[in-house]
């Protein structure tokens, strides 16, 4: 067997399409330019916010998110990234991917280990100079917090408080009538719901 054949393998992408559809990759500050510049809309990214459980891929585990986590959607009812071509098998915006694509090799994870938590990009980096809509995030965040909430959590599965239980309801009511109230204002916010605050909180269960 010709062992130059099995180098060329092991050293170069077969395009497989198995890193694409295990979901879109996670944004860091190296790739704001490609939001800047329109390569990556923001209809195609959603939050993950601090403290919100999310999948390590590092550690293998679920874990609170240390801070935000810019993700790349992944399609409707899958979890291919929005940007995969099933059909020619790459990747639509490959001249202008992000930064864990780029080092993502699953032959050699060494290069995506070493940037993975590192320079995170979060919402106030990207929306931090647009004053009104970023007042309304970081609003939103202190006061749909996780930790607030996963505290409230586990008083109420201590002590079966009806007050306690009061205290998540008005909490989660807050989030979901603030999307609402943003998507009538403007549809153009409909879009970007999922990426200005994140998963709803409606889909979690506290009690």
């Amino acid at each position: 067997m010709n062992c130059n054949k099995i180098k060329n393998r092991i050293d170069r992408c077969e395009r497989c399409g198995t890193c694409c559809k295990k979901g879109g990759p996670a944004l860091h500050t190296e790739d704001k330019s490609l939001i800047v510049n329109g390569c990556i809309p923001l209809k195609n990214l959603f939050t993950i916010r601090e403290g919100e459980p999310a999948f390590d891929n590092i550690k293998n585990r679920l874990s609170p998110a240390e801070s935000d986590i810019i993700k790349i959607a992944a399609k409707p009812l899958s979890s291919e990234c929005i940007f995969y071509n099933s059909a020619l098998k790459g990747c639509d915006i490959y001249k202008t991917r992000p930064l864990e694509c780029r080092v993502l090799f699953c032959k050699n994870t060494k290069e995506i280990i070493d940037i993975y938590n590192k320079n995170r990009l979060t919402r106030k980096d990207i929306l931090e100079n647009t004053k009104t809509l970023w007042e309304l995030i970081n609003d939103h965040q202190q006061k749909c917090s996780y930790e607030k909430l996963n505290n409230l959590s586990f008083i109420y599965k201590n002590r079966n408080s009806d007050e306690i239980k009061q205290e998540i309801n008005e909490i989660v009511a807050y989030d979901h009538h603030l999307r609402d109230v943003l998507i009538e204002k403007s549809s153009t916010y409909s879009d970007l719901i999922n990426f200005l605050f994140g998963k709803p909180l409606k889909t979690h269960n506290y009690f």
